[in-house]
C-alpha cells in the first residue's frame, strides 16, 4: 500500500461519525469472518487433493507419552497424506500441528457436520464457533459415529452456533447415551452409560505465563479426592500463617499445592527455621530432597571485575517461558532442593567427532542453540528432537577415501522433530544451513523460508541468500 493511499484511508476513518465508525468495525467482523470460512473450504480442498497411499501414511494425532494415536477428524471424513499439512501450515505461518488441526475441522465440518458447515459458508455462524464445535465432536470419547455428530450437528445448527462449552459437553454426553455409544467402546463400563466419559483431569494452561512468572492450572478430581485436597490446602495456608506468613490466603493456598509436590516443605521450614541451601540430595534432617527438577535458564549478564552481574529477567528453556532471577535464587534457596551445576556450553564454538555418532556434548550444545524444531514455524522443544545431519553423512567415505560431505560437526547439525526428520528423508523438502543454527528451507511447492532461533521469515520475495558458509 503506498504511503498516500494509507494517508488517506486514515483521513476518511479520522471523518467517521461514531455510526460510522460502528459500521466499519462491522463491515471488517464481516470480513474477517468470510475469509475464515473461505479458509475453511480451502483447507478441505487441499485435503481432497493429497489423499494418503495408504491408510499407515495419512495424517493423525500421537498423544504425548503413548503410541495411540487420534485422527485429525471423525469416521466418515477422507484421510490425507500426513506430509500435506507441512506445506499447508508452513504457508499460513503456522506449525503442523495448528494445520493438522484446521484440516481436521474443515472435513469434519464438510462431512460430519454439514447443516453447522452451511451456516459457516452463508456467514450464519462464525467459523471460530463451528470449530469449536468440530473440535469436540472429533475427539469424544467414546468415538461419535456419524450418526451420532449428525445428531449433534442438528441440535448446534438449531441455535446458529450459538451453544457454550459447559452446553456443548452436556449435549454430547447426551448423544453418547441415546445412541449407546459405550456398548460400542470395548473399554467402557455399560453399566455406567455416558457416565462412563470421565471428566476427571489435571491440566497445566502453559501457553501463556504471567509476568509474575506464574502458570493456571486447574483439575477435575473426584469428590473425596476434591475434598481432601481443599482440607489439605486450608491446612498448609493456616500453617504457614502461624510460621509467620504474611502473603493473602490465595497466594498461601497456592504455595501449599506447590509444598504437596514438595512433601511439604512448610514443616521443614517449621522443624528447621530459616531456609538453609543444601547441595546433597538429603537435607539437615536426613530426609531425602523432595525437588530434582533440571533447569536449562538463560540470562543475560556481564562481568563487574571478578563478580558475575545477571539480569533480573530471563527465558527458561522448558517451555520457552520468562523467568525472573528471583524466582531461581528462591529454588535454590529451598532447603529440599537439590542442586547440580553443569558447566556452561559455548554455543558459538565448531564441535566435532569423528564417525556418524553424535556426543551428548554436541547434541547438548545444538539442543541449547536450536531451542526448537528447526522446520519453519514448528515450535517442539529441541531436546525432545532428533538431531540431524543436514548434508548427509557419507557412510563409504572413509573406506573408499573421500573426504566427508556430511560431518559431525556443530556447523552440519540441527534439531528436527520426529514428523519433520521424517518429513525431510521422505518427501522433496529441503534445507541448508546459512549459519550456525540458521537455516533455509525450500517446500516441495519451491517456497523459501528461512529458520532461525528467533523463529521464521519468509524468504520468497526477499532475494537469495547467497551460498552456506564453508565449514572449517
Amino acid at each position: 500500500m503506498s504511503e498516500a493511499l494509507a494517508e488517506e484511508i486514515e483521513r476518511v476513518e479520522d471523518d467517521l461519525s461514531a455510526s460510522g465508525l460502528l459500521a466499519s468495525i462491522r463491515a471488517e467482523r464481516d470480513a474477517e469472518n468470510t475469509a475464515a470460512a473461505r479458509q475453511l473450504e480451502l483447507a478441505a480442498r487441499w485435503a481432497d487433493l493429497h489423499p494418503p497411499e495408504s491408510i499407515h501414511s495419512a495424517a493423525a494425532f500421537t498423544l504425548p507419552g503413548s503410541e495411540h494415536e487420534e485422527p485429525i477428524a471423525g469416521e466418515g471424513c477422507p484421510l490425507v497424506a500426513e506430509f500435506c499439512v507441512a506445506e499447508l501450515g508452513a504457508e499460513l505461518g503456522m506449525s503442523s500441528v495448528a494445520a493438522k488441526k484446521l484440516i481436521g475441522h474443515a472435513l469434519e465440518l464438510r462431512h460430519r457436520l454439514p447443516r453447522l458447515w452451511r451456516q459457516v459458508q452463508t456467514g450464519a455462524v462464525p467459523a471460530w464457533r463451528a470449530r469449536s464445535v468440530a473440535e469436540t465432536t472429533i475427539h469424544t470419547t467414546p468415538a461419535l459415529t456419524k450418526d451420532a455428530a449428525r445428531w449433534v450437528d442438528a441440535q448446534v445448527a438449531a441455535v446458529a452456533g450459538k451453544i457454550g462449552p459447559a452446553q456443548l459437553d452436556r449435549l454430547v454426553a447426551e448423544t453418547i447415551k441415546r445412541f449407546d455409544l459405550t456398548a460400542l467402546d470395548p473399554a467402557a463400563d455399560p453399566e455406567d452409560g455416558y457416565l462412563s466419559v470421565d471428566p476427571r483431569h489435571a491440566t497445566l494452561s502453559d501457553q501463556d505465563v504471567h509476568y509474575a512468572g506464574t502458570m493456571h492450572f486447574e483439575a477435575d478430581l473426584d469428590i473425596a479426592d476434591a475434598l481432601d485436597l481443599d482440607g489439605a490446602l486450608a491446612h498448609g495456608a493456616a500453617l504457614q500463617k502461624a510460621l509467620g506468613s504474611t502473603e493473602s490466603l490465595n497466594v498461601r493456598r497456592a504455595r501449599a499445592l506447590g509444598d504437596l509436590a514438595r512433601t511439604q516443605t512448610a514443616l521443614d521450614l517449621h522443624s528447621q527455621g530459616p531456609t538453609k541451601t543444601s547441595t546433597s540430595a538429603r537435607g539437615e534432617d536426613g530426609l531425602p530432597a523432595a525437588r530434582e527438577v533440571v533447569l536449562n535458564a538463560h540470562f543475560d549478564a556481564s562481568v563487574e571485575g571478578v563478580q558475575t552481574i545477571f539480569g533480573p529477567t530471563g527465558r527458561l528453556e522448558e517451555r520457552r517461558k520468562l523467568l525472573l532471577l528471583d524466582q531461581v535464587q528462591a529454588w535454590c534457596a529451598d532447603s529440599r532442593t537439590k542442586i547440580t551445576i553443569k558447566p556452561v556450553i559455548d554455543l558459538n564454538a565448531e564441535l566435532r567427532a569423528p564417525g556418524y555418532d553424535i556426543p551428548k556434548p554436541i547434541r547438548e550444545q545444538v539442543a541449547l542453540r536450536d531451542r526448537t524444531c528447526t522446520f519453519p514455524w514448528c515450535t517442539r522443544p529441541a531436546r525432545s528432537a532428533d538431531v540431524d545431519h543436514v548434508v548427509e553423512y557419507d557412510h563409504d567415505a572413509e573406506a573408499e577415501g573421500r573426504p566427508q560431505r556430511g560431518p559431525t560437526a556443530s556447523s552440519n547439525l540441527a534439531c528436527l522433530c520426529r514428523f519433520h526428520h521424517r518429513l525431510k528423508t521422505f518427501t522433496a523438502w529441503t534445507y541448508r544451513v546459512i549459519a550456525p543454527g540458521v537455516f533455509e528451507w525450500t517446500s516441495t511447492h519451491g517456497h523459501r523460508y528461512l529458520r532461525d532461533r528467533h523463529g521464521t521469515t519468509r524468504l520468497d520475495d526477499a532475494g537469495d541468500l547467497g551460498e552456506p558458509p564453508e565449514r572449517p
